[in-house]
């Protein structure tokens, strides 16, 4: 595999992980809801989903997706039932305090299994890697050492580029301190969860 390959696929991934989707609006929802630390394990989250299905791009696992679309059908459902259920949750959630902590809507847990639904049902994400990752490495000739790379790169830039969304949006949450602007919050992060559930079914 050549620097050229990893830079290639680096730059891909910033410009698609950049663009606004699923990833980023929960990122920000999480952010503004319960401050960046629930944001960052939602991130994890997200990221363990795009390694997991780089490990079955890896392993020859894409025929096995293709024959099984049925239950990915099924974990996209499941997937956008999840992620508009924890948006009804937080739209309803009750300002508690000024000091806008947030913390006690989700536990950390269920952030991160929040963040790998919300990968492993983004039907763009599955794209990526079972049709556009062999464009940049050949799945068929990579060695432990290049699958730790790109995996390294798919890591780092998703990860770098959700933590600036989790932290710019933790900011701006950490701005408002009074219990109306904390349930504008709720209301706001709940709905970017109920509209990315919605995106996620209508396109499962």
């Amino acid at each position: 595999m050549t620097l050229f390959s990893l830079l290639a696929l680096a730059g891909t991934l910033l410009f698609l992980a950049a663009i606004p989707g699923p990833g980023v609006f929960a990122t920000v929802a999480r952010a503004l809801s319960s401050g960046f630390g629930h944001a960052s394990v939602l991130i994890l989250g997200i990221v363990t989903g795009d390694l997991v299905f780089l490990l079955m791009a890896v392993f020859g696992l894409a025929v096995l997706a293709e024959t099984m679309g049925s239950f990915f059908t099924v974990v996209k459902f499941v997937g956008a039932a999840y992620l508009m259920w924890l948006g009804v949750k937080l739209w309803r959630t009750q300002p508690t305090a000024v000091e806008v902590d947030g913390v006690e809507e989700n536990s950390w847990l269920s952030n991160y299994f929040s963040g790998l639904v919300i990968t492993l049902s983004n039907p763009k994400v599955i794209i990526f890697y079972l049709g556009m990752l062999p464009t940049f490495v050949n799945l068929t000739s990579l060695s432990a050492l290049d699958v730790f790379l790109v995996a390294t790169v798919i890591s780092v830039v998703l990860g770098v580029v959700l933590l600036a969304y989790a932290f710019l949006a933790s900011k701006a949450r950490a701005a408002f301190q009074d219990p109306v602007a904390e349930k504008r919050f709720n209301r706001v992060g709940g709905g970017i969860m109920v509209a990315t559930g919605t995106v996620l079914a209508s396109k499962a």
